[in-house]
C-alpha cells in the first residue's frame, strides 16, 4: 500500500510525540470534565449508564486522528518516478585484426588457440555497449569481415563464424592485416580509434611491411593493441595434411615476432601484450576494457507526485464530524 512513497519532510513525524502527551493529559482530566454532585446516598439515583456517555471518548479519538493525518500532510508524503536517458560523449570504434593462419588451431590454448580466442573476444564485445566494433581476418592476405557497426549481434555473429578453411591463403601478413584495419578506420569520425591486433606467428606474407601500415595508423591517429598468441616453447599444432584433408598434428616451435609486436605498440601508442594461456587471454581483454573507457553522461528526470492533499481532506472531514458531534448529540455531556 505504502510502496514507493517518500517523505520530503520527514523532521515533522517527530510531532508524533505529541499523541501520547494529549492521551495522558486527556486521562488526567477526564474525571473533571463532568460535574460531581456528592451526596450521602445514590439509591434514589441508580440508573443504567447512558450508552451516548460511553461513546463520548470517540470525540477524542476523532481529534487524535485528524491531528496524525495532519501531521503526515506536513511531511509531504509523495511518490517519485525517474527516467534516466543516457548520451555518449566519447564514443569508440575498435577493429580486431584476427590471425586465422592454420597455427591458430595449435593446441596450447584450450581447444584450440583460435576457440580461445572466439570465446574471449565474445565478452570483450558484450561489454563495449555504446562503441562500434568491426572484424579483421588475415593469413596470407587480409579481408574486412565486418566493417564497423554498433549492432553487436552482428559482429557477435561474424565472430562466431570464423574458422580455418583454407579459403585464403596460408601464412603470416601482419603488415596487411594491420592495414586493412587501418583502412576501415582512417575515415572514422570517432574521438578515439583502436586496433586490437592478435597474431601467434611471425611476418611471412603479403605485400605490404608491418612497420609501413603503422606509420598510417600513427598518420590516421590509430591506436593499435598487440597480442602475441601462444605459450611458450612447444606446441601441438597442424604440420600436415592427410590424405582424408584433415590436419596431422606434431609438436612445433613457438614463434612470435615480439619485437615487431612490442614497436607496433609503442609507435602508435598503444601496449604490447602475450597470452601463453587462456586465463591469460582474458587477463589482456579485460585490461584493454579499462584502457578504453567510452564516457558516457547519464541524465536522470524525476517526477513527483503529492500524496498530502487526501490525507488534509480526511483530517478536515474527522475534524467536521467531531465538531457537529460535540455541539448535537454530545451536546449535553459537554
Amino acid at each position: 500500500m505504502f510502496e514507493g512513497i517518500y517523505l520530503e519532510n520527514p523532521n515533522y513525524l517527530w510531532l508524533f510525540i505529541s499523541l501520547p502527551l494529549l492521551i495522558g493529559w486527556y486521562l488526567f482530566n477526564s474525571k473533571k470534565a463532568q460535574p460531581v454532585l456528592k451526596i450521602s446516598s445514590l439509591k434514589g439515583f441508580q440508573q443504567k449508564t447512558n450508552f451516548l456517555g460511553k461513546l463520548q471518548p470517540l470525540l477524542f479519538i476523532l481529534r487524535l486522528l485528524s491531528l496524525g493525518l495532519i501531521i503526515l500532510a506536513i511531511s509531504r508524503p509523495q511518490t517519485m518516478d525517474v527516467s534516466t536517458r543516457t548520451k555518449t560523449n566519447k564514443g569508440i570504434d575498435i577493429v580486431m585484426a584476427i590471425d586465422v593462419s592454420s597455427s591458430m588451431l595449435a593446441q596450447d590454448l584450450k581447444p584450440n588457440r583460435l576457440s580461445s580466442l572466439k570465446r574471449v573476444a565474445t565478452s570483450f564485445i558484450d561489454d563495449r555497449m555504446s562503441d562500434r566494433i568491426g572484424l579483421v581476418i588475415y593469413a596470407g592476405e587480409s579481408y574486412t569481415k565486418t566493417p564497423i557497426t554498433s549492432d553487436r549481434a552482428i559482429v557477435k555473429n561474424a565472430l562466431r563464424e570464423i574458422r580455418y578453411e583454407g579459403l585464403i591463403e596460408d601464412g603470416t601478413a601482419i603488415g596487411m592485416g594491420l592495414a586493412t584495419a587501418v583502412n576501415r578506420l582512417k575515415d572514422s569520425r570517432a574521438k578515439s580509434k583502436v586496433i586490437i591486433l592478435l597474431t601467434d606467428g611471425v611476418n611471412n606474407s603479403g605485400f605490404i611491411d608491418p612497420k609501413i601500415a603503422s606509420e598510417l595508423a600513427v598518420e590516421y591517429e590509430i591506436k593499435t593493441y598487440t597480442i602475441g598468441l601462444g605459450s611458450n616453447g612447444t606446441a601441438r599444432a597442424p604440420v600436415g595434411i592427410l590424405p582424408n584433408g584433415k590436419f596431422q598434428y606434431g609438436m612445433t616451435k613457438v614463434e612470435i615476432d615480439e619485437e615487431l609486436l612490442k614497436t607496433i605498440a609503442k609507435n602508435t601508442g598503444g601496449l604490447y601484450f602475450r597470452a601463453t594461456d587462456n586465463k591469460k587471454l582474458e587477463e589482456i581483454y579485460d585490461e584493454i576494457n579499462k584502457l578504453e573507457k567510452t564516457e558516457v553522461e547519464e541524465f536522470k528526470y524525476y517526477n513527483y507526485e503529492e500524496k498530502f492533499r487526501p490525507l488534509i481532506l480526511l483530517a478536515l472531514t474527522l475534524i467536521l464530524i467531531e465538531w457537529l458531534a460535540r455541539n448535537t448529540i454530545f451536546k449535553s455531556f459537554i
